[in-house]
């Protein structure tokens, strides 16, 4: 795929419609600037939870009320990324550089939601901060005909929507 693939999907800030999207079009830009890349050919994105925590209250306080500041975003800080194995080194040196000690890149990494023309994307999650935590690899197994699956979890500091 060329270079500059990336630059045939336009960008739009999230778009509403009558029906739901599918959850099977997706790019995964994994701070590299190139999510139409090889590399970038996520098989699955898992999301976490996200959640925040509230101010704390005084005892006899009422609860949180619609309007009341909103405490400190939390969220849960990981992120799963799936992929079949295609002999890309690109994870496990960073989970390796990571694991030995040596300050790892710190990368800001888009989930691109596309629209059903696989162009136009249509909702981003976009995670700061982002940094591996674990890697791991399906089971090789000699009698199944499997893909051998690369899954990365993944930390960050804050998630933002598009």
């Amino acid at each position: 795929m060329p270079k500059n693939a990336s630059t045939l999907c336009e960008t739009v800030m999230a778009v509403m419609r009558d029906r739901p999207y599918a959850n099977s079009n997706f790019l995964v830009d994994f701070g590299e600037g190139d999510s139409r890349s090889v590399a970038a050919g996520f098989a699955e994105v898992i999301f976490p939870q996200f959640t925040f925590d509230p101010p704390d209250r005084r005892p006899g306080e009422p609860t949180r009320l619609p309007g009341d500041q909103a405490g400190d975003a939390a969220v849960g800080n990981r992120l799963v990324l799936k992929r079949g194995v295609i002999g890309a080194l690109d994870l496990y040196t960073w989970w390796n550089n990571a694991r030995r000690g040596k300050a790892p890149k710190k990368r800001t990494i888009r989930i691109e939601l596309l629209g059903d023309d696989q162009r136009t994307v249509v909702l981003t999650w976009q995670f700061q901060n982002v940094h591996p935590v674990s890697l791991s690899y399906s089971p090789l197994r000699a009698n199944e005909g499997g893909i051998v699956i690369e899954t990365v979890e993944l930390a960050f500091d804050s998630m933002e929507m598009l």
